[in-house]
């Protein structure tokens, strides 16, 4: 029979992980992610259907391989090095620094190409303004989707959690949209997302308003994240921005439709700084974390000593 893990040794592993991110970074080859997006491209040219149903299937058969993780015992320095390929804080940081970069070296054709690879709007014809707020949009969103929510995923679930939140994530970037193409064939990942995505987003929101303007940003995450369409993306920006003392929202072009998004934050337009503070706010968040699973850790080791 196998031992379970203590519980310092699993509190442990998320500051292995976002350590092995902050030195390591990002695989420029191999990353599991990169084949991720390979697969659910070629099971949606062979599923795709405008059809809930097929939604759902293809939703299931992505995440069936991740339940043989609940059987396969993985040792510790496996489930650290697992998460660190999850997590994207150093990635998030560096795609947000590259737009600020662009943007203080007024080079706007640069800062669209860059912001491209953050966010599936168009870009060829935004403002430096508009590039800016889609970036703080995307680093405060993605710091919720690519950082606490996996960190809080592995401390309930373990790996499999982390994983499995992950792909419901990437699967709800890709098929989540309300075009013609995916209504009814993302249905199930955007809601199986909004599900997973519940709780982190609400911690996040915390994170966030504890490092300025609390008051503020839980009221705006309150009254105005409850107008965005997505349920846990609204209150994560909302907040977000009134810490960072910025305004974001207003229309977005997307492939095939136009989104008009609410008024999200309080203060003036963001620039490339707010970029800049938006990156430091998720990773003071992101350390702030892993410190304290160190310390609940370094409380329970000593107690068993």
């Amino acid at each position: 029979m196998i031992e379970p893990q203590p519980l310092w040794l699993t509190l442990m592993i998320p500051v292995l992980a976002l350590l092995l991110d902050r030195l390591l970074g990002e695989l420029r080859r191999g990353h599991p992610l990169v084949g991720l997006g390979r697969v659910i491209s070629w099971l949606e040219r062979r599923l795709y259907r405008p059809s809930r149903l097929r939604g759902a299937l293809a939703v299931a058969m992505l995440l069936l391989p991740v339940g043989l993780l609940l059987v396969w015992p993985v040792p510790w320095w496996g489930q650290a090095l697992l998460l660190y390929l999850v997590l994207g804080n150093r990635s998030l940081a560096e795609h947000g620094q590259a737009v600020a970069e662009a943007l203080t070296a007024e080079d706007l054709p640069l800062a669209r190409e860059r912001v491209g690879y953050m966010v599936s709007r168009k870009t060829q014809a935004l403002t430096d303004t508009q590039v800016a707020a889609a970036t703080v949009e995307s680093v405060l969103e993605n710091g919720n989707d690519a950082v606490f929510g996996a960190l809080l995923w592995f401390l309930l679930a373990g790996v499999p959690g982390a994983m499995a939140f992950r792909i419901v994530n990437t699967l709800d970037a890709r098929w989540g949209y309300r075009s013609d193409r995916y209504l009814q064939f993302g249905w199930a990942a955007a809601r199986l997302d909004d599900l997973m995505g519940w709780l982190p987003a609400r911690l996040t929101v915390v994170t966030y308003a504890l490092q300025g303007r609390a008051v503020a940003a839980l009221r705006c995450a309150w009254h105005q994240g409850r107008l965005c369409a997505s349920p846990n993306g609204g209150p994560v920006m909302a907040a977000g921005a009134s810490a960072l003392e910025v305004t974001l929202g207003g229309a977005a072009q997307y492939e095939g439709y136009r989104c008009d998004k609410p008024i999200l934050g309080r203060g003036s337009a963001p620039s490339a700084d707010a970029v800049r503070r938006a990156v430091q706010l998720v990773n003071r968040g992101a350390w702030g974390w892993v410190g304290l699973c160190a310390l609940v850790a370094a409380v329970i080791w000593g107690g068993a000593l």
